[in-house]
Order: structure tokens, then sequence, then C-alpha cells
């Protein structure tokens, strides 16, 4: 049987998801076909990351009909400039930001703040100080909803540390996703309580590997980030890929060019939610756990967090 997932960071609303690669078309939409592998692949729910207002209204759009489908409702770090940008400056931003949250219409659909954080591996999208000046205000939309934070951290030398530490009395939970962090970093996220979620970025390199094995399974989860962060052959973790054919069938369906698109088939360098099973089986070889019970663990890491309620009704009944 087939372990269920949940892919808690997928960027659906990306063009690539269409068949647009930079604002050139390549081939046709296939969002439809992404969607079918990754329930074949056993993913059964997938959290849609949004990290400016036009993706906001994107994701909720395409996930307002599907059962399976939610979002996150914040602003990425690279987009952090968009609050000084916006007509009526910050302050009308988060409130746009906070009518999405409002609405009756999006109650069961957004299940977090964010992606929100600080990123300085990429300073040519964004500066240090803009970043800084308008992280804290997802804070406050936290602390408004009670909904968790969906974070984003990228050698930021300790300062989202710091910010994490002075506002952690205003969220309840928070996950680090796409960690890949030091083990002391590791540490200090542990020591705050949040939750941590490995994908192939987290998995390339040797001190990835010694530092996702480090992570407590009750504060583990799963994600594929697509359309990026897929394993390769060259990061360290492609050593651990041990799959059936079965496995291999549903985790990493044939994959073409994109100049060579045909339906049925993945795209190569397309990172997708059906790979989220290479991750699974990856972190299965560093734990020495069986791959079942593992994704059950992270599955029910991901409902305490995102969908609290939904867990407290199921161990009532049990």
């Amino acid at each position: 049987m087939t372990p269920r997932m949940m892919d808690v960071g997928i960027n659906l609303t990306d063009s690539m998801f269409r068949g647009v690669y930079r604002g050139t078309r390549h081939h046709a939409d296939d969002l439809a076909q992404v969607l079918r592998r990754s329930r074949n692949a056993g993913v059964d729910r997938l959290i849609v990351t949004a990290g400016t207002l036009k993706m906001c209204r994107q994701a909720l759009d395409l996930v307002r009909d599907d059962d399976s489908m939610f979002v996150t409702i914040g602003c990425h770090p690279r987009n952090a400039a968009d609050f000084d940008k916006f007509r009526g400056g910050p302050d009308a931003y988060v409130k746009a930001q906070k009518a999405f949250l409002l609405d009756p219409a999006n109650k069961t659909k957004i299940v977090a703040i964010g992606e929100c954080g600080l990123d300085y591996d990429r300073l040519f999208f964004c500066p240090k100080e803009t970043q800084l000046k308008h992280f804290h205000r997802h804070f406050e939309l936290a602390e408004m909803t009670g909904l968790p934070m969906f974070l984003h951290d990228r050698n930021t030398g300790g300062d989202f540390a710091k910010i994490i530490t002075e506002n952690r009395s205003r969220f309840k939970d928070g996950v680090v996703h796409s960690f890949t962090g030091t083990q002391e970093e590791l540490k200090t996220y542990i020591d705050l309580g949040l939750y941590i979620s490995l994908n192939g970025c987290s998995l390339k390199t040797e001190e990835n590997l010694k530092a996702a094995a480090q992570v407590p399974l009750d504060r583990l989860m799963i994600e594929t980030d697509g359309p990026w962060c897929e394993i390769r052959p060259t990061h360290a973790s492609f050593k651990h890929l041990k799959m059936t054919k079965e496995q291999q069938d549903m985790y990493k369906p044939r994959a073409i060019h994109k100049e060579r698109f045909e339906f049925g088939n993945m795209v190569k360098g397309r990172n997708e939610p059906c790979t989220i099973g290479q991750v699974l089986l990856v972190l299965s070889e560093l734990y020495g756990m069986d791959p079942d019970e593992l994704a059950e663990i992270c599955y029910q890491n991901s409902l305490r967090v995102f969908f609290p309620e939904e867990l407290a009704e199921s161990e009532e009944k049990v």
C-alpha cells in the first residue's frame, strides 16, 4: 500500500506548471497531469505557497474547489519591497493580506502565514534592510488569526533566529521550510519549538545530511518546494535513493526536456509533488526506518500544525 504524504510546500502558481518558462511558452498546460501523478504517488494534501498578493489570489482560485489543496498567505522575503511599493504603503499592503484572511470564503483554505522570513543568499532580489523592515508584519497576522507560520531562512547569520526569538510568544506553531542550515541552527530552531520541513535542497551535501538526520521525529515534515529543489545525481542524498520499480514509477516517472514535451511525462528540471517520495526514501535511509512508518509520522506532524482541529477530532474518535 502506498504511504500517504502531505507536500507542505509546493509552488503550484508558478507558470512552469502551465508550460511557461521565464515568460516563454514551451508546452501545453499540464497542471492536471501533475496533480494526477501526485495523487498516484500517495500525496493526498498539497499546501500551495504564496509569496505575493498576486500569488495569494492565484493560489486561492486554484484550490477553491479542490478538497486536497490549501494555501499560505504571506510575502516572501525576496518580495519584501512590495510593502513599500504598494499603493498606500506597507499598512495598506497588510490590510490587503488581512482581507484574504478575514474573507469567510477562505476560512477552510488558508492554513498558514507565509512564506515569510529572511533570505541573504539572494540580496539582488531584495536588500537586507528591506527584509528586516517588514518581516515582523507577519507576526501580526499570525497573532490575529492563530495560524501557524511558514518560515524561510537562508544564510541570515543569526538575524532570523533573533527575530523569531523576540516574537516567539506571538504565534503557536512555526515550520522552517526547505531547511538547509547547520546542526547548531537546527538545535536553535528545535529549542524554539519550531518544526523542520525538508526537501531535495535540504539534502544536497554531506553536512546537510548530518543535520537532516538530527531532526527529531516529532518535528519533521517533508515537502518538494517544486518546481525547484529536486534531488539530483550530484547531490549527496542521491546515493541513499534506493527505489523499487513500483516506487520509481510513482516517485520518479519518466521525464523529458520541455522542448520535446509529451503529455504523460514529467519535465526535466521541473520538480513536482510526486517526487516527495524520493525525499521520504532518502530520510528513511538516514533514520534507519521503514518508509511507511516515517511517512505517517511526517503526516501526523503536518496535521498537528496545519489541521489541528481535524487531528483532535480523529483522536477523540479513537
